[in-house]
C-alpha cells in the first residue's frame, strides 16, 4: 500500500507502544490481534525501529497481512490486517 493509502485505512484497533524496547511491542501486538476483527486493520506504534522488522516477520509468519509501515520523526505506524 503507498502512503495516502495506509493513511485512509479504517483502524479497528491501536497498539501504542512508544518508549517500549524490544520486543515490548511485538509482544503487545501478539496480545492484542485476537481482539482485532477478522480482517479489520491493526495499527502498532513504536519508537523502536526494529519493531519495522519484527511486526512485518511476525504477521507473514503467524498468517496475517503485513500492510506497511510510516515513518514520522522516530516514531513507526506498522499496520497488518488479521486473517486469521
Amino acid at each position: 500500500m503507498n502512503t495516502e493509502e495506509l493513511k485512509a485505512l479504517k483502524v479497528d484497533k491501536v497498539v501504542d507502544a512508544r518508549g517500549v524496547a524490544c520486543p515490548g511491542p511485538l509482544l503487545e501486538a501478539k496480545r492484542a490481534v485476537p481482539s482485532v476483527p477478522m480482517h479489520g486493520v491493526m495499527e502498532v506504534i513504536s519508537s523502536d525501529e526494529g519493531t519495522t522488522e519484527d511486526v512485518p516477520l511476525w504477521a507473514k509468519k503467524v498468517g496475517h497481512e503485513y500492510l506497511g509501515t510510516l515513518a514520522d520523526a522516530g516514531i513507526w505506524h506498522i499496520y497488518l490486517r488479521r486473517s486469521k
